[in-house]
């Protein structure tokens, strides 16, 4: 079994410009500093895109991880897919959507995750909650980056 999660987050910034820099790898590692997370194979830096790769090393749980994700699907600048291809998930699939609702723009980020380590249980009370924050964490600081605050 696999855990579904949903982050909704809504912006004054268009949706252009949060799809733009939801693909930057600078804004990601950026956005992840907290971790040591960098990219150290396939796009390392710049703007991803559709079937491109990056590798990503990062600490978490004080264990470091090795994790390529390829760019599954892209909708310039309603949707992207990034998936694993090798790494610590048996399952990792993160869709980013983007909507004018409003005036505004919602961004939407549903993850799906399969340990193939951990059971169910601990999936839902410790993965989850612990992805959950990462990626708010995220969306945050995409935000107050192009709110220029960074």
């Amino acid at each position: 079994m696999a855990s579904t999660f949903t982050i909704v987050t809504d912006s004054d910034h268009s949706a252009a410009e949060l799809f733009d820099i939801s693909l930057s790898i600078d804004a990601h590692v950026a956005s992840m500093a907290g971790s040591g997370e960098r990219a150290v194979a396939g796009v390392t830096s710049g703007a991803i895109g559709l079937g491109e790769t990056v590798t990503w090393r990062a600490r978490h749980f004080g264990i470091w991880f090795t994790m390529t994700s390829r760019i599954s699907e892209l909708d310039a600048p309603r949707r992207f897919v990034d998936e694993q291809v090798r790494g610590p998930f048996r399952l990792f699939r993160h869709e980013h959507l983007f909507a004018e609702v409003g005036g505004r723009t919602r961004m939407t980020d549903t993850l799906t995750v399969g340990s193939p380590v951990l059971g169910r249980l601990v999936e839902r009370l410790v993965l989850v909650p612990y992805m959950r924050r990462l990626i708010t964490q995220r969306n945050a600081h995409l935000l107050e980056s192009l709110s220029g605050r960074f």
